[in-house]
């Protein structure tokens, strides 16, 4: 069955255009016109995918992340019309998987939702089982456990953490990890600082040790655990 993907905007010209591109591409749409709709859509039909309008009425686009995260790992693409970098970043400081600005090309928009969607069904060739200390990433499975406890990560991180973990002790350029996990063009490299932010944290948290080194005017690198 085609993958239904969830539109939430409250202006129904974006609403159209974008289930209009994504009907034609073979993915089915459903949509909301706010927040509290938003979820209530989200938890009954469960979306593989969801388009989130930053800001909407009733409750914000911020706190249906939030919400979203807390209780699923569906991957979210946040939509806002505002310009300031802030604002896209702060989206996936708070668990989005990426964003795009309003207006968008409809083309753009399904290049993105198709490349997230086989990211996060693990369609991208990923590297064997990684297990670097107590840490194992095991693609098949698709988790990630720290002393066998899991670690929860949205696709973005997870995909970050293989393309890190699998070359330790070696700097990848904010480039790099932009192209591999994106697959394609993106306005601003700050998004990866983002994802690596939230990984870094999570894993923090999970081991109480730091695991991800920032390579300053370069990118990252994980660091080698003996």
């Amino acid at each position: 069955m085609p993958e239904l993907i969830l539109v939430v905007d409250d202006e129904p010209k974006i609403v159209r255009i974008a289930r209009d591109y994504l009907e034609k591409n073979g993915f089915r749409v459903t949509s909301a016109a706010d927040g509290q709709s938003a979820l209530t859509v989200a938890r009954s039909e469960k979306p593989d995918l969801i388009i989130l309008d930053l800001m909407l009425p009733i409750m914000d686009g911020r706190e249906v992340c939030k919400v979203l995260r807390r209780e699923s790992d569906v991957p979210i693409i946040m939509l806002t019309a505002l310009a300031e970098e802030v604002d896209q970043v702060t989206g996936l400081e708070i668990g989005a998987d990426d964003y795009i600005t309003k207006p968008f090309s409809p083309r753009a928009l399904v290049a993105r939702v198709r490349a997230l969607l086989r990211r996060s069904k693990g369609e991208i060739k990923a590297p064997s089982l990684i297990r670097l200390g107590g840490l194992e990433v095991d693609p098949d499975r698709y988790s990630v456990t720290f002393n066998g406890s899991p670690i929860k990560l949205t696709p973005n991180e997870f995909k970050l953490l293989q393309l890190l973990a699998s070359r330790p002790g070696q700097t990848l350029t904010r480039e790099q990890l932009l192209d591999d996990l994106h697959g394609i063009a993106s306005s601003f490299d700050r998004s990866i600082d983002s994802h690596i932010k939230n990984l870094r944290k999570k894993l923090e948290s999970a081991s109480g040790e730091s695991m991800i080194e920032t390579v300053y005017g370069i990118g990252y690198r994980f660091l080698e655990i003996k």
